[in-house]
């Protein structure tokens, strides 16, 4: 194996607090919008916004391409009246959520040991409906000096299972997908592997009882020491 790919939520770190789904967020967050930028919308713009937004959300209607936050915000506040950027209504929207990100234990340690050993390491990652990947890696910048190359769904296109986000990776440092390994926590990275044909690793750190076809399963990331001998 030359390069290992990893998911970065679930399997690097995690959101502290947060659930699968962040449907319920969409409504206060808008609230705040509207406090923070003293906008005059009411309840019911609000509510078409939420619609607008959860349209978006590929677990309630599947897709694989992914849509740039600008043009996300702009259909869910195409309704609203007065002046407004559709960037300060991002800003403002994501701020909210106060999101708190705990980077897992062992990760640093591992990251900094599979270096030593030669091997590359490059990230996929779906970013949040909406957010911008800039936001998105700031939530975890302890990570990003390790990765020889981050790839996400708006910087490649796609989301997970699309495999499209690994073939860049795999054109970008001249490796075949039998010379890859991808590791994370939900079935899409699972099925992402698969449809690439790369060895695939399920990361299982609550001991969920799930089958998703994986060639591995792992508790944390030292497992993969097995998996690479």
């Amino acid at each position: 194996m030359k390069v290992i790919v990893f998911d970065i939520g679930g399997t690097l770190m995690e959101y502290k607090g947060m659930p699968l789904s962040w449907l319920d967020y969409y409504k206060t967050a808008f609230e705040f919008v509207r406090s923070e930028l003293g906008l005059d919308i009411t309840d019911d713009d609000i509510d078409k916004s939420y619609k607008v937004l959860k349209n978006y959300n590929p677990r309630i209607n599947p897709r694989e391409h992914d849509i740039s936050p600008n043009v996300i915000f702009s259909a869910a506040t195409d309704h609203w009246q007065g002046n407004f950027a559709v960037s300060d209504v991002i800003d403002k929207f994501f701020a909210s959520m106060n999101l708190t990100a705990h980077i897992y234990s062992e990760t640093l340690d591992f990251l900094d040991k599979l270096k030593s050993e030669g091997y590359k390491i490059a990230a996929l990652t779906d970013v949040a409906i909406g957010m911008p990947d800039e936001l998105h890696k700031s939530y975890f910048a302890e990570l990003i000096p390790y990765f020889d190359m981050y790839v996400s769904s708006i910087s490649c296109g796609y989301r997970k299972p699309n495999p499209k986000g690994l073939q860049d990776i795999a054109d970008y440092f001249g490796v075949n997908a039998d010379e890859m390994i991808m590791i994370g926590d939900e079935e899409k990275d699972i099925k992402t592997a698969k449809r690439f044909g790369c060895i695939s690793i399920l990361i299982n750190r609550s001991n969920r009882n799930v089958e998703f076809e994986q060639d591995y399963t792992i508790t944390d990331l030292n497992g993969l020491w097995e998996v690479l001998k």
